[in-house]
């Protein structure tokens, strides 16, 4: 595999088109995109409950009101990005439909299993 030399190309200076172009030929190139934003998106690194407001809470809440439509044991809300009982009753309500430990916190794992779902009911990924 002579790929492993692409340590010893960088330590001389290459760039990474440089790298690609040593193994592969001169014909490679690196095609960038425009950023992916809107829904879903990245854990913003910090749990979210009660108390909690902002676009991250109105995100979530937007996600839960349209898994609702698809699971009725999840009471639906409307989106208005502050986190009150509500939200609390249906982040409850989704962790213990999903498996999850019911806290009614929005942590990393519950982030993560919302953005799933959502994408899942919505069928986001097969427009990709």
């Amino acid at each position: 595999m002579t790929q492993w030399g692409s340590k010893s190309l960088g330590d001389q200076g290459y760039s990474a088109i440089e790298i690609l172009r040593y193994f592969y030929g001169s014909n490679m190139y690196i095609n960038t995109a425009e950023a992916v934003s809107g829904i879903p998106a990245s854990w913003p690194g910090y749990n979210i409950g009660i108390g909690s407001s902002g676009q991250n809470v109105y995100q979530i809440q937007k996600q839960l009101a349209r898994i609702a439509k698809a699971y009725p044991a999840i009471p639906s809300i409307v989106p208005d990005g502050i986190y009150g009982p509500k939200t609390k009753a249906a982040v409850e309500k989704f962790q213990a439909v999903f498996g999850l430990p019911v806290s009614g916190v929005v942590d990393y794992n519950t982030w993560y299993e919302i953005s799933n779902i959502y994408v899942a009911v919505t069928r986001i990924a097969e427009l990709a």
